[in-house]
């Protein structure tokens, strides 16, 4: 996929499932259930027993059309190119790491490093940073996001960490391209209940719409 249409269609969906799971058969479950319930750009982090094994069999089970597929967590460059060799359409680092996003530029791929403080978010970009990843969210707040856009209004970000259902809305009003969100989008998947995750996915899909309107 191209790269200009991936990020295209993450700021459409205007939120990435993360997705944290216990073994390989839990995620590929859980990417299902959050599929079904609207969302359609999925971020398997490499702390998933079997993570690569999990993005090769979604990018081979599912189209571009019917799903993106992304690594999270990830530290290094050689990690992101196994990722990308997998499947993986986008890369998600907790922090910038300047050999991943020169290799994810590369291989012209959307990359995506954490930052937490205005000098780290514009050197993210000095690097080559496609979006910039706010984390912790719920450290920073969405005000965050408003203080940040004054200074720099081309900045593309999204939040992880503290996104809910209660306050998702604030984070798009803020001017958050899109909301990554993990454990309060499939904590249904604790109990073997996805059609929860699916509900939930829905809401927040529906949030997001509300938000974008206003």
């Amino acid at each position: 996929m191209e790269k200009s249409k991936c990020l295209q269609r993450i700021k459409d969906t205007g939120i990435v499932a993360v997705v944290r799971a216990e073994n390989t058969e839990q995620a590929l479950k859980i990417a299902e259930a959050v599929r079904r319930g609207g969302i359609d750009i999925i971020e398997i982090t490499m702390t998933v027993p079997g993570a690569l094994g999990v993005i090769n069999e979604l990018t081979a089970a599912f189209s571009d059309e019917q799903l993106i597929i992304g690594a999270g967590t990830v530290l290094d460059s050689e990690t992101a190119r196994a990722a990308l060799l997998a499947g993986a359409e986008f890369i998600v680092s907790p922090y910038l790491n300047p050999g991943v996003v020169r290799l994810c530029n590369r291989y012209q791929k959307v990359c995506m490093p954490g930052a937490q403080t205005v000098t780290e978010i514009v050197t993210a970009m000095e690097a080559g940073a496609d979006v910039i990843k706010i984390f912790p969210g719920e450290v920073l707040g969405a005000g965050f996001i408003k203080a940040v856009l004054g200074p720099l209004p081309y900045a593309q970000m999204i939040p992880t960490g503290g996104v809910s259902l209660e306050n998702v809305a604030e984070w798009i009003r803020s001017g958050c391209i899109a909301v990554g969100v993990g454990g309060k989008l499939t904590a249904g998947a604790k109990s073997g209940d996805f059609d929860l995750v699916t509900a939930t996915a829905r809401q927040f899909v529906e949030k997001i719409a509300e938000a974008r309107k206003k």
